[in-house]
């Protein structure tokens, strides 16, 4: 396939890719990882003089394994961005409080839509697996599809986050909105308020609100969160002595961590609680990993599906157009199947920005997919755990 001529005709090529989904084939992903490389080598010029000093060039990598990955410290240095000032429309920040240096991932009006597209299929497929709208594999930025999918919606999503209005810079705020807006019923909503420190508080009272209306209705909720702002939730049901039944299909999704705020909760004790003051089964508690540097997530788990792994431990995988690697932090290869490495990303979504990230994250080789182990010793803390006050 011949490079692409500009950012554009790119996209339209990844939009296909996604509508395509799993039956994608490896070929095609090589392809456009080695253009979307070529594009963004000539275009993103921090990011040319990182592979300039390694020796790589779009003309001489033959697997897109080989493109450079750009560790993801350099977000918070670095404009890693092909966009002009005036082209950029929003702007991600990493989680953190203002004592943090964030990262940047800037996007336009455009690159956004593809942000949209990308999150939207995964999310359905794991969180709302027994919907089959084909329309749901398109951008929510399409008012027309939008208007379809609100129609057909059967769950309300509630969200412990808040707007995206008060977190204009929360990539995950903007992936709640997206998904509630394309996919939940009307009376989705926002349950939380965001402090002048980037603090996310939980409005307690509209929370145990919404829960007890949901839990008088027949219609399935989607309860989306961090895993500290779920403390937060469990801890004000235990003060009042509150269990609640949620209607039968209601599903949970949690994402982040804990560092640096307050005490932890081991998995299987968090998903365990949720059970208990929820009634939500763990086979209905889905976990996600994904990044303010990304544009596609990773997830444990289809709603409503067995695990495959013990309580403790859980296998994430992308969606075919994100690819993961673990790499071996003293050779720089790719690690055996079963072994521990350091997690590197490969985001075909990621187009106005840098494609190929290196995290921090420790993670085991699980075939496709990989099993979090969380971050690797001496790094910053991150996770969208900070953000809870």
């Amino acid at each position: 396939m011949t490079r692409p001529s500009s950012f554009a005709e790119y996209s339209r090529r990844l939009l296909a890719f996604i509508e395509r989904g799993a039956v994608a084939a490896e070929m095609e992903f090589a392809a456009l990882a080695r253009e979307l490389f070529a594009l963004q080598f000539t275009h993103v010029a921090p990011y040319r003089r990182l592979c300039e000093a390694r020796r790589v060039t779009p003309d001489s990598p033959t697997d897109w394994r080989l493109i450079p990955a750009v560790p993801t410290t350099a977000f918070k240095e670095l404009e890693l961005t092909s966009l002009a000032p005036v082209e950029r429309t929003t702007v991600f920040h990493s989680s953190g409080t203002t004592e943090h240096r964030p990262s940047r991932h800037f996007h336009s009006a455009e690159s956004l839509a593809v942000y949209e597209a990308s999150l939207l299929p995964w999310f359905a497929r794991h969180l709302m697996p027994e919907r089959r709208c084909p329309t749901c594999e398109l951008p929510a930025s399409a008012s027309a599809q939008v208007g379809h999918l609100r129609s057909t919606a059967s769950h309300t999503f509630l969200c412990l986050a808040p707007p995206p209005e008060q977190a204009p810079h929360s990539s995950l705020a903007h992936m709640f909105a997206t998904a509630s807006h394309s996919l939940g019923a009307a009376d989705s909503a926002f349950l939380a308020t965001a402090g002048a420190d980037n603090s996310w508080s939980l409005d307690r009272a509209a929370a145990l609100a919404a829960l007890r209306s949901s839990g008088q209705s027949s219609q399935p909720i989607v309860l989306l969160g961090t895993a500290f702002m779920f403390v937060h939730l469990l801890d004000e049901l235990e003060r009042r002595g509150l269990s609640l039944a949620l209607p039968p299909g209601s599903r949970v999704m949690e994402t982040g961590g804990y560092k640096a705020r307050s005490r932890e909760l081991p998995k299987a004790e968090l998903h365990s609680l949720l059970t208990a003051r929820l009634g939500v089964p763990s086979g209905f508690i889905v976990c996600e990993y994904g990044m303010s540097e990304l544009s596609s997530q990773a997830y444990d788990r289809v709603a409503g599906s067995a695990s495959i792994l013990s309580p403790q431990s859980s296998v994430f995988s992308f969606p075919p157009w994100c690819r993961a690697l673990v790499i071996s932090p003293e050779t720089g290869r790719e690690v055996a199947e079963g072994e521990t490495g350091l997690l590197r990303l490969f985001d075909l979504a990621n187009v106005r920005s840098v494609m190929a990230i290196q995290t921090e994250d420790l993670a085991v080789r699980r075939g496709d997919g990989f099993e979090l182990l969380g971050r690797a010793a001496q790094t910053e803390a991150r996770g969208c755990s900070l953000l809870a006050a």
